[in-house]
């Protein structure tokens, strides 16, 4: 279904062209329509004739007349107006705009288009470390790349989502030698040990997040700790069976915290795959580029050139191989692309990670295509994302300054929710919590997309959690609201259901139209938000929304009114309306409840 602003263009360039202004001098399209800047005046505005003057050598307001008396009866446009110095003023047919509202309505998706060449996508989000709690740096990484994961589902592309854990480096010794001090009498370290492991792990997910912290604390002080740290990694990494069984313990335990913790905001993954996944191809990898002539020795370390002649700063080689041998990450986020490659061929690979990895990713990509790991057609893209600051504008501290933990901020927002809920309203505890529950990952969420991703912001919970305002709760309470409404419409016996009503939509006043101009960009906001990855457009374009709805709402008789027929017409537009928002704050992450 085409959009709305690509319909109106082409009824002003065939206008255009009828009065027998073609294109620019540069070929641009004179009749490109956009929205107005100066909405007091008119919706929509064309500056065409401006641009086509010096071609044909003609005044702009010249111009702009004769093509507005071309648009004279036109069925799209209710008034063209031609003003100095050759503006076209544009108002959209009322007619039109309802029965394109009708068209997207009866559209699969309102009209979006299924693209024309649907993509393989596989977007690298979440990066959580095994025996480390999620903190609240963990939030952006995930949400921004659950709702990427859904709009570009929702726009007809295959998405998977890997959450990528980092489960095999020098931390996962660390952990191990923590272990160790704790219980060295486990059977896990007697490497003659011929036996079967025992099934349970011999520790909790809550000791696990004690031990790394003091672990990785005594190997900073303690040089000969840490060596013993690395031992065990290059132990653990060469296969010795009691330290394999001990991190498979490790994984059992994280990724089960790992998933409630996910789970409570919505986030899914697809595939549970970390840097261990990859640990048997980085060997045939490392020796390809040696073979290939791409990696040489520097310093004793393998690397790859990654510079380019068009490059204006100093872009280092990427290593491949420490001077001991030792993988790095590099090592195993370039194995991670040869195996994406051969499992998936993979269109597209997404990234999702704090912005301040951006030379990281440069080299990494280039050295993955300069290697030729990646298929040529394969697009290879990083997100990097802002961080999530305190009132002071740092990064996000618990009160005594600590990281904060996610799992606390989930629960610090459910109570100042519940806290709302339960103010004024008549609910029982347990329906106050389950709504409660919705309307804090709606805030969370909400006031985290909301946000462009490079972009820090300051976590403000009282602003989050307003029922006013740009935010999550204010989305919801406009749906219930709707909701509500239609509850009430279908106790007085109508159908709530009834999309048929559409037809008989007038536009009969301004807060009206606005509505059902603002329902009408849904199709070319998704597209956007899909090809762009950019889940904030859809909270600007819901917040925009909901607005129209609620100005709509408070100068409208609705169930008052006493013409059934435009009774009926204003619950079709309040079901449409209802329609695209669950359907907008569902790609967002969230959902809403019955009531609030």
């Amino acid at each position: 279904m085409k959009k709305l602003l690509e319909m109106i263009s082409e009824e002003m360039q065939a206008a255009f062209e009828e009065a027998g202004y073609g294109e620019t001098e540069a070929g641009g399209q004179l009749g490109r329509v956009t929205l107005s800047n100066r909405p007091d005046l008119c919706e929509y505005q064309c500056n065409g004739a401006m641009a086509g003057a010096k071609k044909f050598r003609k005044a702009p307001a010249v111009i702009a007349g004769e093509v507005a008396e071309r648009l004279r009866g036109s069925k799209v446009f209710s008034q063209v107006e031609a003003v100095m110095p050759g503006f076209l003023n544009l108002k959209l047919s009322e007619t039109f705009l309802r029965d394109y509202l009708q068209d997207m309505r009866q559209a699969e998706k309102f009209g979006l288009d299924k693209p024309a060449k649907p993509q393989k996508i596989i977007i690298d989000y979440g990066g959580a470390n095994v025996a480390k709690p999620l903190h609240v740096g963990h939030l952006r990484s995930a949400v921004i790349g659950e709702s990427i994961k859904r709009i570009c589902r929702y726009a007809g592309h295959e998405v998977i989502g890997d959450a990528h854990l980092g489960d095999w480096g020098l931390q996962m010794g660390l952990v191990i030698m923590g272990i160790k001090e704790r219980q060295p009498d486990l059977v896990y370290f007697d490497e003659s040990y011929e036996g079967e492991y025992p099934v349970e792990a011999p520790f909790t997910i809550s000791e696990l997040e004690e031990i790394y912290p003091a672990s990785s604390l005594k190997s900073k002080e303690d040089p000969a700790y840490k060596a013993q740290a690395m031992e065990a990694t290059y132990k653990l990494q060469n296969g010795v069976r009691g330290y394999r069984a001990l991190w498979q313990h490790m994984m059992n335990v994280s990724v089960t915290d790992l998933k409630k913790v996910y789970s409570s905001l919505n986030v899914e993954f697809d595939l549970w795959k970390g840097e261990s996944d990859v640990r048997d191809l980085i060997p045939e990898m490392v020796q390809y580029m040696k073979d290939g002539g791409y990696a040489y020795i520097s310093e004793g370390a393998l690397v790859v050139d990654v510079k380019e002649e068009t490059d204006t700063k100093e872009v280092p080689p990427c290593m491949i191989l420490k001077s001991d041998g030792a993988s790095l990450y590099n090592t195993s986020d370039l194995a991670t692309i040869l195996e994406r490659t051969r499992l998936y061929h993979p269109d597209q690979i997404i990234y999702l990670t704090d912005k301040r990895q951006d030379l990281y990713f440069d080299q990494i990509f280039r050295c993955a295509r300069k290697t030729k790991l990646v298929e040529p057609g394969t697009k290879l893209k990083w997100i990097g994302f802002g961080t999530v600051n305190g009132s002071d504008g740092k990064p996000f501290k618990t009160r005594d300054g600590g990281v904060m933990r996610l799992e606390t901020l989930i629960q610090e927002t459910r109570d100042e929710m519940l806290r709302k809920i339960k103010e004024g309203r008549e609910m029982s505890e347990q329906e106050a919590k389950e709504v409660a529950d919705m309307v804090a990952i709606s805030a969370l969420l909400y006031g985290d997309l909301s946000n462009q991703a490079s972009k820090d912001y300051i976590f403000d919970m009282d602003r989050f959690t307003s029922f006013e305002g740009d935010t999550g709760p204010y989305i919801l309470y406009t749906i219930v609201r709707i909701k509500s409404i239609l509850t009430k419409y279908a106790e007085q016996g109508g159908s709530p259901d009834d999309r048929e009503g559409l037809e008989l939509l007038s536009a009969s006043s301004l807060a009206e139209k606005q509505l059902m101009m603002q329902l009408a960009g849904f199709n070319a906001m998704m597209e956007s938000a899909s090809e762009e990855t950019a889940p904030h457009k859809v909270c600007a374009f819901i917040y925009d929304l909901a607005n129209a709805f609620n100005r709509f709402y408070h100068e409208t008789k609705i169930l008052a009114e006493e013409d059934e027929a435009r009774k009926r017409s204003l619950i079709a537009l309040l079901l449409l309306t209802r329609e695209v928002l669950e359907t907008c704050i569902q790609v967002l992450g969230f959902e809403a409840p019955e009531k609030m």
